[in-house]
């Protein structure tokens, strides 16, 4: 490795350090209270340093966004490589996503509830590029995939996708938010509840 691809690594790590600890701090103190001095006395750095990286808070913000959007793509095209038949794909993607929020509570936490206009109004966010339009799409497609097939009776893909997406994050903040829940497996949870789904919708 040349002089030139160890300091692009170098930057990508520091650049990767500096969106974690700030998706911890925002979960922390949340969008108000946050600030690109308090994150660098957290992480041992100036602000100059991390404003090289990232002009304002709202920029870091969106760049933490996008880092979790990516596990939701990632996760996305992964389940659709294995599982051929729309439904068995939509299916292991929907477990995916509550298990990620299940066991990563702050990436949900923070993508979710820290500023609900990272990416402007719904529109603005249908019309920018962006992992997590991305993400968005290539779900509704593969629920769009599965109306196709007729393994969904046949409606609006994009409102089901929003039933559909709205189950499971309802219940990742159920459980993420609330206190004095009985103990469940979780694993049992996430797949009554994908199971339940994807039976009503059925033809």
């Amino acid at each position: 490795m040349g002089i030139k691809e160890k300091r692009a690594k170098i930057r990508e790590e520091f650049r990767q350090e500096i969106l974690n600890e700030a998706r911890a701090l925002f979960v922390k103190v949340g969008y108000e209270k946050f600030s690109m001095r308090r994150l660098a006395q957290q992480i041992g750095y100036t602000p100059t340093t991390i404003y090289r990286y990232f002009k304002d808070k709202d920029e870091l913000l969106y760049a933490v966004c996008e880092d979790v959007a990516e596990l939701f793509f990632t996760n996305l095209s992964r389940v659709r490589a294995l599982h051929p038949r729309p439904i068995d794909a939509l299916r292991e993607a929907m477990l995916c996503h509550l298990a990620l929020g299940f066991e990563n509570p702050a990436h949900f936490q923070v993508f979710f509830f820290t500023k609900p206009n990272v990416y402007g109004t719904h529109e603005d966010f249908l019309e920018k590029k962006s992992v997590a339009r991305d993400s968005y799409l290539a779900f509704q497609e593969l629920v769009q995939s599965c109306i196709e097939a007729g393994q969904l009776r046949q409606m609006d893909p994009a409102l089901l996708t929003m039933i559909l997406g709205g189950a499971v994050h309802g219940t990742i903040a159920k459980r993420i938010f609330s206190t004095g829940l009985a103990v469940v497996d979780l694993k049992l949870l996430a797949e009554t509840l994908v199971d339940g789904l994807l039976r009503g919708f059925r033809e």
